[in-house]
């Protein structure tokens, strides 16, 4: 009767080798799932969880530096997405329209970069309500910056020629005053400024 021949056996893998294995596994699945999306599928929130209504913007070139300089001036700020789009319109060729939805102040807007139409004017202003002066000014400052404009009564363009109302938040319980006159006063006062000056205002409500 012929010899068995000796069967082989695999070696066991040890312990600590199975436990280094999985954990290189579950640190992979984590790099995976830690890693960020780029911006180009970035998703914003189901319809039913979004603002339903905002500004859209339509800027002849820049609306993404724009919407990049807004953000740095106002607290609770930024830029969330940016969306190229992918075919040719009346505006260029795929790539040249790029739509930018940001936030300013918890607000979303939307802007868009598709070439020269109709520019802004002083139909449509973006209000801002501030508490205090120094609030104020810095908004005021911020805005001027790079080739804004002021106007009167708290107007301003910035650089694009966006209009802008940079308002206390007390100017507006002060025109609604119910005494007549006291109203009278604070917006007599408003019309001589370019800045809204809020001690003065208030000077005026007393009389």
């Amino acid at each position: 009767m012929a010899a068995r021949k000796p069967v082989s056996k695999a070696k066991p893998q040890t312990k600590a080798k199975a436990t280094a294995k999985k954990s290189a596994r579950s640190a992979t699945n984590a790099k995976k799932r830690a890693a960020p999306k780029p911006a180009s599928s970035a998703r914003l929130p189901a319809a039913s969880q979004r603002v339903r209504i905002f500004p859209f913007l339509w800027y002849a070139r820049d609306a993404e530096k724009a919407a990049q300089f807004y953000a740095s001036i106002f607290p609770n700020s930024h830029v969330d997405r940016v969306t190229v789009m992918q075919s040719e319109s009346p505006s260029g060729p795929p790539g040249s329209v790029r739509v930018v939805d940001f936030t300013l102040l918890g607000q979303r807007f939307q802007a868009m970069t598709a070439g020269p139409h109709h520019d802004f004017n002083d139909a449509i202003s973006i209000t801002v309500l501030c508490d205090d002066q120094a609030e104020l000014d810095r908004y005021w400052d911020a805005l001027l910056e790079g080739g804004g404009q002021p106007y009167a009564c708290g107007w301003l363009s910035d650089r694009w020629g966006l209009r802008w109302q940079i308002v206390p938040a007390v100017f507006e319980d002060l025109m609604a005053d119910p005494d007549v006159a006291r109203s009278k006063r604070v917006t007599d006062a408003m019309l001589k400024m370019v800045k809204f000056d809020i001690a003065k205002l208030l000077k005026a409500a007393r009389g």
